[in-house]
């Protein structure tokens, strides 16, 4: 296994459930791809709490975690290998000239390296996980969204995105709302992606999933991305209870 692909947290051995970050982390290769460094605290590079609220769930639930250990500008981990989006020359309007060669992207033997390199490893390790769980595993992956886009404010604070199998989103929209949170219905993006990590590791092996966006200012220190995760996980127990009771 190619070491610094991904961080590993391992969980208890009775546990059913898989936390996964694909966009934990705003790091780079030496040379930042050529990106002023100031963008790398930005949402461009990585998903801005995403990973504490991630290690904080993993830990309240004794259960494993895999997080991506570099930013989703060298390769996007929540991408099929296939999908021309998985290395992105520009970002938010931002060009990553790393990833430019000349007026194309960077050539695809760059890009196999970079999926042989990062991307393979990271889902073979949610396939390991998930072969050792069995069929009653379920797949919860975490991101982060930012408060406006293009100008316009984001009303959700939480967006639950799946794509065809509801036994959880269902549930877990229904107790967020319930605790007053403003939910996006798979918004503010949708969980119908083929390829993304919730197709290759939950719709295609038939497992209940979930991602979940939390908006980044409630979550955008340590301190508050781990508090949230703590709050979270009330709301989370009792969507997997109604899971469970339904199947």
């Amino acid at each position: 296994m190619t070491e610094n692909a991904f961080e590993a947290i391992t969980g208890r051995d009775d546990s059913r459930l898989l936390f996964l970050c694909d966009h934990a982390s705003n790091a780079l290769p030496r040379g930042g791809l050529g990106l002023d460094p100031a963008l790398l605290s930005t949402h461009i590079a990585y998903d801005i709490g995403a990973a504490a609220a991630t290690r904080a769930l993993a830990k309240a639930y004794g259960a494993p975690a895999l997080l991506g250990v570099w930013s989703r500008l060298l390769i996007d981990l929540n991408r099929g290998a296939d999908d021309p989006t998985i290395v992105m020359k520009l970002s938010d309007g931002s060009i990553i000239p790393g990833n430019i060669l000349g007026d194309a992207c960077a050539d695809a033997a760059e890009v196999a390296r970079r999926i042989k390199t990062f991307h393979a490893p990271y889902h073979a390790a949610i396939d390991a996980v998930l072969d050792r769980m069995g069929p009653d595993a379920t797949v919860i992956s975490m991101h982060s969204f930012t408060p406006t886009w293009k100008g316009r404010a984001r009303p959700w604070e939480v967006g639950v995105l799946y794509d065809r199998d509801t036994r959880l989103s269902a549930p877990l929209m229904a107790r967020l709302r319930e605790a007053g949170f403003t939910i996006g219905d798979n918004e503010p993006y949708t969980g119908a992606l083929e390829g993304d990590t919730l197709y290759q590791h939950g719709t295609l092996r038939g497992l209940p999933h979930v991602l979940i966006e939390i908006r980044q200012d409630l979550i955008a220190s340590d301190d508050t991305a781990q508090a949230f995760a703590l709050r979270l996980k009330l709301i989370l127990d009792l969507a997997l209870d109604d899971m469970h009771r339904q199947t």
